[in-house]
C-alpha cells in the first residue's frame, strides 16, 4: 500500500432511522455528501459514528456500507479494537480488514489504564501486531473513555515499526505535534489532527491532514480550507483560518446530535436521531446553532463555495 492521501478525513456520523436502528441508506447519503464536499478519505465507526453505541454486528455493517459505496474512490480506515489485550481485539481487527478498509484503527485508551506505562501500552500493541499479520493498522487518541496522547518516542517506535499508517491526533498541541512529525518522517505513518485551532500550524509542519469534528456540519469550508492550503493562497487561507476557529467552539456542543441537526437544517434528508443520550437543548443553545448557521451561509458566500446539499 502507498501512503495514505493527504487531505480531508471527516469522522463519519452514523444515520439512524426513526426506531433508531441502523440506516444504511442514510449511510450512504451522508457518505455522498463528505465526498461531494472533497473528502480524501473516511474514517469511518469511529467516536463520531457512536461506536460505543453499536454491536458488533453494527460496526461491520456500517464499516461495509461505507467501503462498499465509496467504490475505491477514497480509502477508508475503521475501529477494530474494543478489548484492552491483543488477543481479545485480533479477530475483530481481520473482519474489519476483510470488509476491504485501508487499515484498522485501534484506540489508545482502550489497551491501556490511564496509571499504565507507554511500556504496557506497547507491549499490547506488539500482541495485536503479532497476531494481525501484515494489516496496516492506526492509532486513534480517543478521549473516550479517556485521553491517552501518544508521545514523540512511541511516535518513532510506531513509525519504525512499518505497521501503521494513520494516526488520528487530539493533542491539540502544536509543539507536542511538532514532535511527533519529526519522529514520524520518512516513514507510511501519517497524522490527521483533529483539532481545528491547531489544523493550519500542523499541516506546515509536515502533518497530512485534517480529522474534524466541525466536518459533518459543513465539510465545504474544509475542503476549501485545504484547496487554498494547496494553492498557497495565505490571505485567504488565514482568513477563513479564523472563521473556522471561531465556528469550531460551537459544534462541541449536543455533538454529534447537533452535527445531524444542522444537516437537517441545511437540508439533508437524514434522521436526527442518536443513541448517545442528550440533554434538553434550551432557546439559547437553539440560538447559538442559528447563529452558527448564519456564520456558516456567510463563509460559503465570501469564499464562494458551492454547497453540495
Amino acid at each position: 500500500m502507498e501512503k495514505l492521501p493527504f487531505g480531508l478525513w471527516p469522522v463519519m456520523i452514523t444515520a439512524f432511522k426513526a426506531d433508531n436502528t441502523l440506516d444504511p441508506d442514510g449511510v450512504r447519503t451522508l457518505t455522498d455528501m463528505y465526498l461531494d464536499a472533497g473528502a480524501n478519505g473516511m474514517f469511518a465507526n469511529c467516536l463520531s459514528s457512536e461506536m460505543y453505541q453499536l454491536t458488533r454486528e453494527e460496526r461491520l455493517v456500517l464499516t461495509k456500507t461505507v467501503v462498499d459505496h465509496c467504490k475505491g474512490s477514497v480509502p477508508v480506515v475503521a475501529t477494530g479494537s474494543f478489548y484492552m489485550h491483543g488477543s481479545e481485539n485480533a479477530e475483530f481487527i481481520k473482519e474489519i480488514h476483510d470488509l476491504g478498509v485501508d487499515a484498522v484503527i485501534l484506540i489508545s485508551s482502550i489497551l491501556a489504564e490511564p496509571e499504565e506505562s507507554d511500556d504496557i501500552l506497547k507491549r499490547r500493541l506488539e500482541e495485536i501486531m503479532e497476531e494481525t499479520g501484515d494489516i496496516p493498522l492506526g492509532l486513534y487518541e480517543c478521549p473516550v473513555p479517556y485521553k491517552r496522547v501518544i508521545r514523540p518516542e512511541m511516535m518513532g517506535w510506531l513509525a519504525e515499526s512499518g505497521r501503521f499508517w494513520y494516526h488520528k491526533d487530539t493533542s491539540c498541541d502544536n509543539a507536542a505535534i511538532k514532535k511527533k512529525l519529526d519522529k514520524m518522517i520518512g516513514s507510511n505513518y501519517q497524522l490527521y489532527n483533529a483539532d481545528t485551532p491547531t489544523a493550519l500550524e500542523s499541516l506546515k509542519d509536515g502533518g497530512k491532514g485534517i480529522s474534524p469534528i466541525s466536518g459533518n456540519f459543513y465539510p465545504e469550508l474544509y475542503g476549501h480550507f485545504l484547496k487554498l492550503y494547496n494553492e498557497g493562497d495565505e490571505e485567504s487561507l488565514e482568513s477563513l483560518n479564523i472563521k473556522l476557529t471561531v465556528m469550531d467552539r460551537i459544534t462541541h456542543d449536543f455533538y454529534p446530535w447537533s452535527a445531524k441537526l444542522f444537516l437537517e437544517k441545511r437540508g439533508l434528508d437524514i434522521c436526527t436521531n442518536t443513541r448517545i443520550p442528550m440533554s434538553k437543548m434550551e432557546a439559547k443553545d437553539k440560538n447559538t446553532l442559528n447563529a452558527l448557521y448564519k456564520m456558516f451561509l456567510d463563509a460559503m458566500d465570501e469564499f464562494e463555495i458551492d454547497p453540495v446539499i
